[in-house]
């Protein structure tokens, strides 16, 4: 009775040791494809500003996965409790810093969405309807001059180009068509009187195709909703994957102290035993 309890104990304490190491088997592997990509954009998207701009956040998410994932792997299925102690701290930073970044950025980007156009099916947006930071960012050169790059590079408002009066009363805008690929709607450019009241916007548009309203704050407002939607997709994304690490930081806890529980406490950084033998004998090989 007693064995088959114990045998029971110590298929339940490796339980999460293999499942600590197949769940980082998998993110090892996976980092390979997002190092490659960034790599990729390196090579080819030099002069894309927007492919630029992905460059530094894939190479440094590839790498950093590859890190912490091998040393989750071989703590896991090798018993090397100071491997699994560096995973479980990188594990807590991470959860941590995404736990961060999640409720700044609900807490930026609150506010927005716009309000609708009298008669069409497209709303319009205003740059004071967003957080102070956000504001202060976007108009901000050195932030504003690669986020109008890729806006440029979109090419959201040639599909506007041949569009008439009635197109507008009949088809929904994007929050970017909205702001930057024509004019508020309340601007009037017919009555000398009325021109005098109007915001500063209508005063900014300009029918050249390479002006339009790119200089409005109403382009600057587009930009920011469009963050802001896809920020709260973004959102769900980052719980799950919060609860997802929560988890695994779990299971990585059980396989630290079963691999703990069997090392001396003396030797809990030390290297496997099998490889520091075989170091040992190198070393004393050479002198």
């Amino acid at each position: 009775m007693y064995s088959r309890r114990a045998a029971a104990g110590g298929e339940q304490q490796h339980l999460s040791n293999r499942v600590v190491g197949l769940v980082n088997l998998v993110t090892l592997v996976a980092s390979v494809p997002i190092i490659g990509a960034g790599l990729w954009l390196q090579a080819h998207g030099g002069s894309s500003p927007c492919g630029s701009a992905l460059q530094a956040p894939l190479l440094a998410i590839g790498f950093v996965t590859l890190l912490v994932s091998l040393a989750g792997f071989l703590g896991a299925c090798y018993h090397v409790p100071s491997a699994l102690w560096l995973y479980l701290a990188a594990m807590l930073l991470l959860v941590l810093a995404l736990l961060g970044i999640t409720v700044f950025g609900l807490a930026v980007t609150a506010g927005g969405g716009g309000t609708q156009v009298a008669g069409r099916p497209y709303r319009e947006f205003r740059l004071a309807d967003y957080s102070s930071w956000l504001q202060r960012h976007v108009r901000a050169e050195r932030y504003w001059r690669p986020a109008l790059a890729c806006v440029l590079a979109a090419r959201a408002c040639d599909t506007l180009a041949a569009w008439t009066p009635l197109d507008y009363l009949r088809n929904d805008l994007t929050p970017v068509q909205s702001g930057c690929c024509k004019p508020p709607t309340a601007c009037t450019y017919y009555d000398d009187a009325q021109q005098q009241q109007q915001q500063p916007d209508c005063y900014r548009w300009s029918n050249a195709p390479g002006v339009l309203c790119y200089g409005c704050d109403s382009c600057k407002a587009g930009v920011l909703e469009q963050l802001r939607r896809h920020w709260h997709n973004v959102t769900i994304l980052n719980v799950v994957l919060l609860l997802l690490l929560i988890l695994f930081y779990s299971c990585a806890c059980c396989a630290f102290r079963n691999t703990a529980t069997a090392t001396s406490s003396k030797t809990i950084f030390h290297l496997h035993p099998r490889w520091e033998y075989r170091w040992s004998r190198w070393w004393h090989g050479r002198r």
